[in-house]
């Protein structure tokens, strides 16, 4: 599963226009948070409880350098991870309260979406 690129209306260079319902539209890319994610992978149990939409706007987000629901430590750790190289985990939740997290290997060889009892 890949994560849906910009509206191709923002692409169009028309300015200000919002995705229809049911869209995405990628958050803002900081180029200074910008890491590859490499294989994407899904556990069984966040494939069974979590929505598609969900998963892929989570990945939007931690692509971005969005990273959730994390304190304010693991945030800035997520930061320095993209430039030492390390482990980067996001924490989000679906809209029904469903909690779960991306992790990109330090490697950057994957990417896992999981429910947090998985780990």
């Amino acid at each position: 599963m890949e994560p849906e690129s910009r509206d191709e209306r923002s692409q169009s260079g028309k300015p200000g226009q919002q995705a229809p319902p049911g869209e995405l539209v990628a958050p803002k890319v900081d180029s200074r948070k910008e890491f590859p994610l490499g294989h994407l992978l899904i556990t069984p149990g966040a494939l069974a409880a979590i929505p598609e939409p969900d998963v892929r706007q989570a990945l939007l987000r931690h692509a971005a350098g969005d990273w959730g629901t994390v304190g304010q430590q693991d945030w800035r750790e997520n930061d320095l991870s993209i430039k030492e190289g390390f482990r980067i985990l996001s924490a989000y939740s679906t809209a029904k309260g469903q909690k779960f997290w991306i992790i990109t290997e330090a490697n950057r060889s994957s990417t896992t979406i999981l429910l947090p009892e998985e780990y």
